[in-house]
């Protein structure tokens, strides 16, 4: 099977296991998006939901944030760990919005990557899910996942996405990724996956010992 020919049948297989790739994220506008997502380091996107709809409404817009005291924010946000340097982030990315961008959340890598706590994973993240843009989301379930799958190798999320880049139909990697960090949760556990439930099995390198 050549590499072209496993992308698309891994892309087809997940499209049957999981034809609703949403992000499990809550959100009602962009810049929320942006800030659960900062949340979302080091800690579960379940979390993450639990504590956003205080903040948010503590906070409602995005003048709120921008002009938030930080220590506010810090502790509305403390049990998604690393608090300090989130809350900071968030109140600073949100005034760079305001200030720079007319108070939306850019749509080039380039404007997002200079936004204080984004970085390339959140970038395409928000590309992807905001604009519909072709965007590799390089998480940990997707660095793991294909390189069992054979689709990329090596732990370094910068070298996966440019692998994944390479490969992956440009309409398909934002749902790709979606999907792939769905597969993670559900059945490829990094601790115990259920291999005999797995719609990827005939695929995955490591369950067939190519």
């Amino acid at each position: 099977m050549t590499t072209k020919e496993r992308v698309t049948a891994v892309i087809e297989a997940l499209k049957i296991a999981y034809p609703d790739p949403v992000c499990a994220l809550h959100y009602k506008k962009d810049y929320e998006l942006m800030i659960a997502v900062r949340l979302s380091a080091q800690c579960t996107d379940e979390r993450v939901n639990k504590v956003t709809p205080a903040l948010f409404a503590r906070f409602p817009t995005l003048d709120d944030f921008a002009d938030a005291d930080v220590t506010e924010v810090e502790e509305l946000v403390h049990s998604c760990g690393f608090y300090r340097h989130k809350a900071r982030d968030i109140v600073l990315a949100c005034r760079a919005l305001r200030e720079k961008h007319g108070g939306k959340v850019p749509d080039t890598m380039e404007e997002l990557l200079e936004l204080p706590g984004v970085g390339r994973k959140t970038a395409n993240l928000l590309l992807g899910d905001l604009y519909g843009k072709p965007a590799v989301v390089c998480d940990t379930h997707c660095i793991r996942i294909t390189n069992k799958l054979g689709l990329a190798s090596g732990k370094d999320p910068a070298k996966v996405e440019e692998q994944l880049w390479k490969i992956l139909p440009p309409e398909e990697s934002s749902d790709f990724c979606h999907r792939i960090i769905l597969h993670g949760r559900a059945v490829c556990d990094a601790r115990k996956p259920d291999c005999g439930a797995c719609t990827l099995a005939p695929f995955c390198k490591t369950f067939t010992g190519e």
